[in-house]
């Protein structure tokens, strides 16, 4: 296994810790903590994706696992912001249904041979809802309250232009399909 994808594997690991920590005040600074976590394994999406692509590592496991992984992160700390009432439950969904239809898009291009791998589009989306996040979490007040609608605006409006690009440019595969 090479770099990149022990890198994938490392940010799934990372998750069920972020959420103990993001969800928890077991230990003095949890949330400082669950930060930390969230931003680690933010940065280890950047870099395997860098790695992958400048060492020619890349993979059919890492164009599947790579995506996956940044869904289940990114998923896991909306839910716990909705909790923690930092996020309205109706952007989760939207964002999620996203996740889930492209997901569906993804299996159904598999069946067929085919392999989609991430669009700028859906990068964009992945680093604005990352950078929600990480505000959110943070929660500094003042500016940043604007901030964080601001980005809450931009990552919800990224997910839908991305969901269209992803049906436009891969709709062939719903007609080969069998669909």
């Amino acid at each position: 296994m090479n770099l990149p994808n022990k890198l994938t594997i490392l940010r799934i690991i990372m998750v069920p810790f972020f959420v103990f920590f993001l969800l928890t005040d077991l230990v003095d600074g949890s949330k400082w903590i669950a930060l930390v976590l969230f931003i680690v394994a933010s940065l280890t999406d950047l870099l395997d994706g860098k790695i992958a692509r400048k060492y020619n590592l890349v993979t059919n496991f890492g164009k599947f696992m790579d995506p996956l992984a940044d869904k289940l992160l990114v998923c896991s700390a909306m839910i716990c912001l909705i909790e923690m009432d930092k996020l309205p439950s109706w952007i989760v969904i939207i964002i999620i249904s996203r996740e889930f239809i492209i997901s569906g898009f993804r299996l159904v291009a598999a069946d067929s041979g085919i392999v989609i791998a991430a669009s700028y589009w859906g990068k964009f989306k992945t680093v604005f809802q990352m950078a929600m996040i990480i505000v959110l979490i943070a929660d500094l007040g003042g500016v940043f309250d604007i901030i964080s609608l601001i980005l809450i605006a931009v990552a919800l409006a990224l997910t839908i232009i991305s969901l269209i690009d992803y049906v436009v440019k891969n709709k062939q595969v719903l007609t080969q399909g069998g669909m």
